[in-house]
Protein backbone atom coordinates (compact mmCIF):
# COMPACT_ATOMS: atom_id res chain seq x y z
CA UNK A 1 0.00 0.00 0.00
CA UNK A 2 1.56 3.19 -1.20
CA UNK A 3 1.10 6.92 1.26
CA UNK A 4 1.62 9.62 -1.10
CA UNK A 5 1.17 12.92 0.37
CA UNK A 6 -0.87 15.80 -2.19
CA UNK A 7 -1.08 19.15 -2.35
CA UNK A 8 -3.98 21.22 -0.98
CA UNK A 9 -6.43 22.64 -3.93
CA UNK A 10 -4.16 25.83 -5.04
CA UNK A 11 -5.36 29.82 -5.17
CA UNK A 12 -7.83 29.59 -2.68
CA UNK A 13 -7.26 29.59 1.31
CA UNK A 14 -6.64 25.65 2.37
CA UNK A 15 -10.16 24.04 3.09
CA UNK A 16 -10.41 22.65 6.18
CA UNK A 17 -12.01 19.76 8.51
CA UNK A 18 -13.53 20.50 11.31
CA UNK A 19 -10.85 20.15 14.78
CA UNK A 20 -10.66 16.50 15.82
CA UNK A 21 -11.98 15.07 12.87
CA UNK A 22 -10.69 12.59 10.39
CA UNK A 23 -12.30 11.59 7.03
CA UNK A 24 -11.47 8.58 4.78
CA UNK A 25 -13.08 9.04 1.03
CA UNK A 26 -12.90 5.75 -0.24
CA UNK A 27 -13.56 5.93 -4.27
CA UNK A 28 -15.64 3.51 -6.26
CA UNK A 29 -15.22 0.09 -5.44
CA UNK A 30 -17.34 -1.75 -8.19
CA UNK A 31 -17.03 -5.07 -7.07
CA UNK A 32 -13.74 -5.69 -6.15
CA UNK A 33 -13.91 -6.79 -2.43
CA UNK A 34 -10.38 -7.42 -2.19
CA UNK A 35 -9.05 -4.06 -3.22
CA UNK A 36 -11.80 -2.94 -0.35
CA UNK A 37 -10.50 -5.72 2.85
CA UNK A 38 -6.76 -4.37 1.96
CA UNK A 39 -7.67 -0.25 1.84
CA UNK A 40 -10.18 -1.33 5.09
CA UNK A 41 -6.76 -2.62 6.95
CA UNK A 42 -4.88 -0.56 6.12
CA UNK A 43 -7.14 2.64 7.32
CA UNK A 44 -7.56 0.59 10.79
CA UNK A 45 -3.43 0.36 11.01
CA UNK A 46 -3.38 4.05 10.46
CA UNK A 47 -6.21 4.55 13.54
CA UNK A 48 -4.40 2.37 15.35
CA UNK A 49 -0.95 4.44 15.33
CA UNK A 50 -2.12 7.64 14.60
CA UNK A 51 -5.70 7.71 16.46
CA UNK A 52 -8.17 10.73 16.02
CA UNK A 53 -11.36 11.33 18.15
CA UNK A 54 -14.02 11.59 15.36
CA UNK A 55 -12.95 9.55 12.32
CA UNK A 56 -15.35 9.17 9.35
CA UNK A 57 -15.17 6.57 6.28
CA UNK A 58 -17.02 7.86 3.52
CA UNK A 59 -17.93 5.67 0.74
CA UNK A 60 -18.40 7.28 -2.64
CA UNK A 61 -20.67 5.02 -4.38
CA UNK A 62 -20.96 2.48 -7.04
CA UNK A 63 -19.94 -0.62 -5.17
CA UNK A 64 -21.25 -3.34 -7.24
CA UNK A 65 -20.84 -4.31 -11.46
CA UNK A 66 -18.00 -4.80 -13.50
CA UNK A 67 -15.82 -6.74 -10.60
CA UNK A 68 -16.64 -10.44 -9.14
CA UNK A 69 -17.59 -9.65 -6.47
CA UNK A 70 -20.42 -7.56 -5.64
CA UNK A 71 -22.68 -9.36 -3.08
CA UNK A 72 -19.00 -9.53 -0.83
CA UNK A 73 -18.27 -5.89 -1.36
CA UNK A 74 -22.10 -5.08 0.20
CA UNK A 75 -21.66 -7.63 3.11
CA UNK A 76 -18.41 -6.33 4.08
CA UNK A 77 -19.67 -2.28 4.29
CA UNK A 78 -22.92 -3.51 6.17
CA UNK A 79 -20.31 -5.42 8.54
CA UNK A 80 -18.27 -2.68 8.56
CA UNK A 81 -21.09 -0.24 10.00
CA UNK A 82 -21.40 -2.63 13.15
CA UNK A 83 -17.67 -1.15 14.37
CA UNK A 84 -16.98 2.14 12.84
CA UNK A 85 -18.80 5.66 11.86
CA UNK A 86 -19.42 4.78 8.09
CA UNK A 87 -21.12 7.53 5.21
CA UNK A 88 -22.39 5.40 2.00
CA UNK A 89 -23.01 7.44 -0.69
CA UNK A 90 -25.22 6.10 -3.35
CA UNK A 91 -23.90 5.92 -6.95
CA UNK A 92 -25.40 5.22 -10.65
CA UNK A 93 -25.41 1.36 -10.45
CA UNK A 94 -26.75 0.83 -6.91
CA UNK A 95 -29.75 2.94 -8.49
CA UNK A 96 -29.43 0.41 -11.79
CA UNK A 97 -30.01 -2.55 -9.00
CA UNK A 98 -32.79 -1.19 -7.53
CA UNK A 99 -34.26 0.15 -10.74
CA UNK A 100 -34.58 -3.41 -12.16
CA UNK A 101 -36.36 -4.64 -9.12
CA UNK A 102 -39.82 -2.75 -10.58
CA UNK A 103 -38.53 -2.24 -14.33
CA UNK A 104 -37.11 -5.58 -15.43
CA UNK A 105 -37.02 -3.53 -18.86
CA UNK A 106 -34.06 -1.65 -17.38
CA UNK A 107 -31.67 -5.26 -17.61
CA UNK A 108 -29.99 -4.53 -21.06
CA UNK A 109 -29.05 -0.98 -20.23
CA UNK A 110 -27.67 -2.53 -16.82
CA UNK A 111 -25.65 -5.83 -18.72
CA UNK A 112 -23.77 -2.90 -20.30
CA UNK A 113 -22.39 -1.64 -17.48
CA UNK A 114 -21.61 -4.84 -15.61
CA UNK A 115 -24.85 -5.68 -14.40
CA UNK A 116 -24.57 -9.24 -15.31
CA UNK A 117 -21.14 -9.52 -13.03
CA UNK A 118 -23.70 -8.53 -9.79
CA UNK A 119 -26.75 -10.66 -10.59
CA UNK A 120 -23.88 -13.50 -11.14
CA UNK A 121 -22.44 -12.71 -7.54
CA UNK A 122 -25.82 -13.19 -5.92
CA UNK A 123 -25.84 -17.22 -7.70
CA UNK A 124 -27.79 -16.08 -11.03
CA UNK A 125 -27.08 -16.79 -14.85
CA UNK A 126 -28.29 -14.24 -17.01
CA UNK A 127 -27.88 -15.09 -20.71
CA UNK A 128 -29.10 -12.54 -23.91
CA UNK A 129 -31.49 -15.36 -23.87
CA UNK A 130 -33.21 -14.71 -20.57
CA UNK A 131 -36.54 -13.52 -19.73
CA UNK A 132 -35.70 -9.77 -17.68
CA UNK A 133 -38.95 -10.60 -15.54
CA UNK A 134 -37.73 -13.70 -14.55
CA UNK A 135 -34.59 -12.77 -13.62
CA UNK A 136 -35.84 -9.75 -11.91
CA UNK A 137 -38.23 -12.20 -9.89
CA UNK A 138 -34.90 -14.56 -8.81
CA UNK A 139 -32.87 -11.24 -7.91
CA UNK A 140 -35.31 -10.38 -5.58
CA UNK A 141 -35.50 -13.64 -4.18
CA UNK A 142 -31.43 -13.94 -3.71
CA UNK A 143 -30.74 -10.73 -2.39
CA UNK A 144 -30.86 -10.30 1.11
CA UNK A 145 -33.34 -8.19 3.08
CA UNK A 146 -30.10 -6.60 4.72
CA UNK A 147 -28.60 -5.67 1.52
CA UNK A 148 -32.10 -4.02 0.23
CA UNK A 149 -32.48 -2.12 3.53
CA UNK A 150 -28.33 -0.98 2.72
CA UNK A 151 -29.41 -0.06 -0.95
CA UNK A 152 -32.19 1.80 -0.03
CA UNK A 153 -30.36 3.79 2.36
CA UNK A 154 -27.50 5.20 0.62
CA UNK A 155 -27.33 9.09 0.87
CA UNK A 156 -27.15 11.40 -1.94
CA UNK A 157 -24.32 13.93 -0.26
CA UNK A 158 -22.25 14.60 2.84
CA UNK A 159 -20.45 17.78 3.97
CA UNK A 160 -17.90 18.05 6.39
CA UNK A 161 -16.15 21.37 6.78
CA UNK A 162 -15.13 23.01 3.79
CA UNK A 163 -15.52 19.73 1.71
CA UNK A 164 -18.87 18.01 -0.23
CA UNK A 165 -18.50 14.51 -0.94
CA UNK A 166 -21.40 13.09 -3.65
CA UNK A 167 -21.07 9.87 -6.58
CA UNK A 168 -20.90 12.32 -9.98
CA UNK A 169 -20.22 15.75 -9.17
CA UNK A 170 -22.95 19.15 -9.11
CA UNK A 171 -24.48 21.47 -11.41
CA UNK A 172 -22.67 24.35 -12.17
CA UNK A 173 -24.91 27.61 -10.91
CA UNK A 174 -27.04 25.63 -8.41
CA UNK A 175 -26.70 25.59 -5.00
CA UNK A 176 -25.48 22.30 -3.27
CA UNK A 177 -28.92 22.19 -1.08
CA UNK A 178 -30.94 22.18 -4.61
CA UNK A 179 -28.77 19.46 -6.26
CA UNK A 180 -31.14 17.46 -8.15
CA UNK A 181 -30.29 13.27 -7.50
CA UNK A 182 -29.81 13.00 -11.67
CA UNK A 183 -26.93 15.46 -11.29
CA UNK A 184 -25.29 13.97 -8.14
CA UNK A 185 -25.14 10.83 -9.63
CA UNK A 186 -24.55 11.01 -13.49
CA UNK A 187 -23.09 14.67 -14.55
CA UNK A 188 -20.06 14.27 -16.08
CA UNK A 189 -18.58 17.54 -18.55
CA UNK A 190 -21.05 20.04 -17.22
CA UNK A 191 -19.12 19.48 -13.60
CA UNK A 192 -15.86 18.02 -14.73
CA UNK A 193 -14.90 21.01 -17.26
CA UNK A 194 -16.44 23.89 -14.65
CA UNK A 195 -13.54 25.68 -13.55
CA UNK A 196 -14.51 27.97 -11.35
CA UNK A 197 -15.65 27.69 -7.47
CA UNK A 198 -18.41 25.91 -6.07
CA UNK A 199 -19.54 26.33 -2.55
CA UNK A 200 -17.31 24.19 -1.43
CA UNK A 201 -14.43 21.65 -2.79
CA UNK A 202 -16.35 18.38 -4.09
CA UNK A 203 -15.11 14.97 -3.56
CA UNK A 204 -16.44 12.81 -5.99
CA UNK A 205 -15.81 9.49 -8.32
CA UNK A 206 -18.05 8.28 -11.38
CA UNK A 207 -15.56 9.12 -13.55
CA UNK A 208 -12.29 6.56 -13.56
CA UNK A 209 -8.95 8.82 -13.71
CA UNK A 210 -5.43 7.13 -13.96
CA UNK A 211 -4.55 9.04 -10.76
CA UNK A 212 -6.26 11.23 -8.53
CA UNK A 213 -7.17 14.43 -9.56
CA UNK A 214 -6.69 17.12 -7.28
CA UNK A 215 -8.17 20.77 -8.62
CA UNK A 216 -9.03 23.83 -7.38
CA UNK A 217 -12.38 23.27 -6.60
CA UNK A 218 -12.59 19.10 -7.23
CA UNK A 219 -11.02 16.07 -6.60
CA UNK A 220 -11.67 12.77 -8.27
CA UNK A 221 -10.94 9.76 -6.51
CA UNK A 222 -12.18 6.92 -8.80
CA UNK A 223 -9.18 5.19 -10.01
CA UNK A 224 -11.05 2.36 -12.06
CA UNK A 225 -10.44 -0.26 -9.38
CA UNK A 226 -12.22 -2.99 -10.91
CA UNK A 227 -9.78 -2.68 -14.09
CA UNK A 228 -6.63 -0.96 -12.91
CA UNK A 229 -6.50 -2.67 -9.69
CA UNK A 230 -5.77 0.42 -7.41
CA UNK A 231 -8.45 1.94 -5.06
CA UNK A 232 -7.59 5.20 -4.04
CA UNK A 233 -7.89 6.88 -0.61
CA UNK A 234 -8.41 10.35 0.64
CA UNK A 235 -7.61 11.33 3.98
CA UNK A 236 -8.57 14.54 5.21
CA UNK A 237 -7.32 16.31 8.65
CA UNK A 238 -7.30 20.11 9.42
CA UNK A 239 -6.16 21.41 6.01
CA UNK A 240 -3.90 18.22 5.09
CA UNK A 241 -4.52 15.82 3.17
CA UNK A 242 -3.06 12.23 2.14
CA UNK A 243 -4.02 9.92 -0.81
CA UNK A 244 -3.40 6.68 -0.50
Amino acid sequence: MRWRMSRSPAKRPKPRIPHNTRIYAIGDVHGRADLLHEMFSAIDDSLITNPVHRAVQILMGDYIDRGPDSREVIDALIARARRHTMIYLKGNHESYAMQFLTDPAVLTEWQKVGGANTLRSYGLKPSNTSNAKTIATAFREAIPESHLRFLGGLALSFTCGDFFFTHAGVRPGIPLAKQTEQDLLWIREEFLLHEEDFDKIIVHGHTPSEEPEVRSNRINIDTGAYATGRLTCLILQGDQMVVV
